[in-house]
């Protein structure tokens, strides 16, 4: 199947392709009778926090008393139901999606929320999807091979908000929440506005790319930030260290668990989303002291060794700069990073970037497997260590160049003193490794984690056998 799908691409043309994705996406929420239609449908985009920022909507509303789905990079949802996502990928197929909205509303939902990238947008992947809420996180230069330029890239996330934008309204009575006018208090019943509910963007104004976004003909335009530019939610940051957040928003109190600065924008979107859906300020204030990490994102595995170790989803620049700001609040002596990067084409220009990145902010680096794909795995990483060394590190000293990710963690649990810290990135909790012919094999670096502490002594309870081969 993988390799007859990968000769349909090559050698159809791309107005055909187009066409077929197009007819295929429409055809699946007629099949399904539209479900979109019968719930109030939050969008997520952007370049990182993505899944964080899903989870956080879906768990806030969940607090607020409602029932909700969601589709994730890092899991799915259906009311009481949540499972993890093993297709490694963020939009699952036409067909898919349609088939979870459908049981979304079968299933009670009110709201889904749905993580949407824009490979999945130039795929249709979001067409015959009736969304109520575009979110906009930050746009970083990522999969830029993959769109053919940075350019591209941001017009496909901008088609996104295009579709959304231009949507029908829909009446959805009874059901509370339902949107508000930007930096106003109301509240009332979804679908219960003059025209509907209302379509609603909602924008990280900090983002250098925030004016496109917010250039969309939307009813409303709500912006979040945390820097100086004016916006609808601003908070006041009063602390920020290892045991998380606490601020102000609209005269409430805020304590936010997950640490750092880039956990505190995912939040503070999920925060302006429920909000604008006209839910009340400091019952949403109480909703967000009960939040914890999502899994895989900054998830700490503690088997009583006497060193931290991190797993984290962090796979490209930016990502890793946003991890190494929320490492600075934890304590730590030395930090020993386990990283590697994507094959199958998958921007190969960053290889070269992460290397010298993590060579300069880590003490000893591991580069390793993460999802070769079709792809050479040694090709990789000599590129991810290539770079590392020719940024001052020295192969057998403070740099190991491991294929299998497994020996990779164990050697740096190995070389772990007590107070270091070892950071473990670009899996988080996939529970599969991409590699050649289509093939996914299963993964989780938490259990891998937990392996190699049992291994040096620790006691981590029955970690859950790996298959790696």
């Amino acid at each position: 199947m993988h390799a007859l799908k990968q000769l349909i691409k090559r050698f159809l043309p791309a107005s055909i392709l187009t066409f077929y994705h197009l007819a295929l996406a429409r055809l699946a929420a007629l099949y399904y009778g539209n479900p979109s239609e019968k719930l109030v449908v939050i969008g997520v985009t952007g370049t990182n926090g993505k899944s964080s920022t899903t989870q956080f909507i879906g768990r806030l509303l969940e607090l607020m008393g409602q029932k909700v789905g969601w589709t994730t990079t890092a899991g799915f949802k259906i009311g009481d139901q949540e499972w993890e996502n093993k297709q490694k990928m963020t939009m699952l197929g036409r067909f898919a999606t349609q088939r979870m909205l459908r049981q979304m509303v079968n299933a009670g939902c009110g709201y889904a929320i749905i993580e949407t990238s824009s490979q999945g947008v130039v795929l249709s992947r979001h067409v015959g999807i009736n969304y109520d809420v575009a979110v906009f996180t930050n746009l970083t230069p990522e999969h830029i091979e993959a769109h053919g330029g940075f350019e591209n890239y941001k017009k496909a996330k901008g088609a996104f908000f295009a579709h959304v934008a231009k949507g029908g309204r829909k009446r959805l009575g009874g059901r509370e929440g339902g949107g508000r006018k930007s930096g106003g208090a109301g509240s009332g019943s979804a679908g219960e506005n003059d025209g509907g509910q209302e379509k609603m963007a909602v924008v990280n104004i900090d983002d250098p790319h925030a004016d496109y976004f917010l250039s969309f003909p939307f009813d409303q335009k709500v912006t979040y930030g945390l820097d100086d530019k004016p916006a609808d939610y601003s908070p006041t940051v009063l602390s920020m260290d290892a045991a998380g957040t606490a601020f102000v928003l609209e005269t409430q109190d805020y304590l936010f668990h997950p640490v750092g600065r880039f956990s505190l924008y995912n939040v503070l979107a999920a925060i302006t989303v429920v909000r604008s859906l006209g839910f009340d300020a400091a019952r949403v204030a109480g909703a967000v002291e009960q939040l914890r990490p999502i899994p895989g994102r900054f998830e700490s595995i503690d088997c009583g060794q006497s060193f931290t170790v991190l797993v984290d989803y962090a796979y490209e620049p930016a990502a890793l700069s946003a991890l190494y700001d929320a490492i600075k609040l934890l304590p730590h002596k030395r930090i020993i990073h386990v990283t590697g990067s994507a094959g199958g084409g998958r921007d190969v220009s960053r290889r070269a970037v992460i290397g010298e990145f993590v060579a300069k902010h880590a003490d000893i680096v591991v580069v390793t497997d993460e999802d070769p794909y079709d792809e050479d795995p040694k090709r990789i990483i000599d590129m991810v260590a290539g770079a590392a060394a020719a940024a001052g590190k020295t192969d057998g000293t403070d740099l190991y160049r491991i294929s299998d990710r497994q020996e990779a963690i164990e050697k740096a649990m190995s070389l772990a003193s007590p107070g270091d810290l070892v950071l473990l990135t670009g899996k988080g909790n996939e529970p599969v490794m991409a590699v050649a012919h289509g093939k996914k094999i299963p993964w989780d670096d938490r259990s891998a984690a937990r392996m190699a502490l049992v291994k040096g002594g620790y006691d981590c309870g029955t970690p859950r056998t790996i298959e790696t081969k």
